[in-house]
């Protein structure tokens, strides 16, 4: 049982003491790799690490061919500034043809994290010779995989997966006892500007978790077009989380007074504390019609635009 950290209890500067010493104890005088995909947890986690090991921490973007536009570009280039340097490592070929051909979507979860934890971290790892990988598994991944609600591709142990013996190297998970607005506060001591560390959470999966039915890099890039109009977009309302997401069925559409079988992008703007319960956000009417304009001008292929207004639970925050 993981014993829980809220934020009313959480002592930033204690918390950021232990865990560093923590992660030295379980490096050694080694070397450990850092999981960082730009979203406040990795990044997080990235920066306690190199609190503690320094130089012997290498921390690594993987370009899973999945993430926002310029995300791995950007993400390096921050982390520079910070002093961290950061390889990028391009394994889109990788996970297209790991992803190719499933619709179902734990099929599609476990793809990605063999794709990840076995094939190119497990390459990376030998190569480097180091033992341990940084990630940053927060409770909410851990609540939700147990409870069978949906497979969280970061969480192994409590599945009773020992990464040692699957992938060949430790995991190391010092941000397990907070959830997000834990994880948010230790980044802000942890010296993250806040564009990182009040950063919208973005899945492990990244876009693949937000196109239902088959991964397709042409899938992703209208999904990725259209999560580029609503972040723009929605960056000012305060909002927990907002995404779009790509519907699997064509629709009717028309366009250039012809009909178009299209595709069907779906919008959700949520209010949250912790994502473990969820409220749309009530968005002006004027609001929802800039966004679906701005799509349908923006991703041609797309002919209808939706937005969510279901709360979690029953729904969940992601699609997939």
């Amino acid at each position: 049982m993981i014993e829980e950290i809220t934020l009313r209890e959480l002592d930033t500067g204690r918390f950021i003491e232990e865990k560093v010493a923590e992660i030295r104890a379980a490096v050694g005088d080694g070397e450990a790799i850092s999981a960082l995909s730009g979203g406040v947890d990795s990044s997080t986690v990235t920066m306690l690490g190199h609190r503690a090991l320094g130089p012997r921490l290498k921390s690594v973007f993987i370009e899973n061919g999945l993430m926002r536009e310029g995300e791995a570009e950007r993400v390096a280039g921050l982390f520079a500034s910070l002093g961290v340097r950061v390889d990028i490592v391009d394994a889109r070929d990788e996970f297209f043809a790991a992803l190719a051909g499933l619709t179902d979507p734990e099929e599609k979860r476990e793809a990605i994290t063999q794709t990840f934890y076995k094939k190119v971290f497990g390459r990376i790892v030998r190569e480097s010779g180091a033992r341990s990988l940084l990630q940053g598994t927060i409770l909410t991944d851990v609540d939700e995989t147990v409870a069978g609600i949906k497979r969280q591709h970061n969480v192994f142990e409590q599945l009773g997966i020992d990464p040692q013996e699957a992938f060949g190297y430790r995991i190391l998970e010092p941000l397990i006892q907070l959830r997000k607005d834990g994880v948010r506060a230790v980044g802000r001591a942890l010296g993250l500007p806040a564009e990182l560390f009040n950063r919208i959470p973005f899945p492990g999966p990244a876009l693949a978790a937000r196109v239902i039915g088959e991964v397709t890099s042409g899938r992703i890039d209208t999904v990725r077009k259209a999560t580029t109009v609503v972040e723009r977009l929605l960056s000012g309302v305060g909002a927990f989380q907002y995404l779009a997401i790509l519907h699997e069925d064509r629709v009717t559409g028309m366009r250039g007074g012809k009909r178009q079988f299209g595709a069907q992008i779906e919008v959700r703007c949520w209010d949250s504390l912790d994502a473990r319960q969820a409220t749309p956000t009530n968005l002006p009417y004027e609001l929802l019609r800039r966004i679906a304009d701005e799509i349908l001008e923006a991703v041609p292929e797309v002919v209808s635009v939706t937005y969510n207004i279901a709360t979690k639970p029953p729904s969940t925050i992601e699609a997939v």
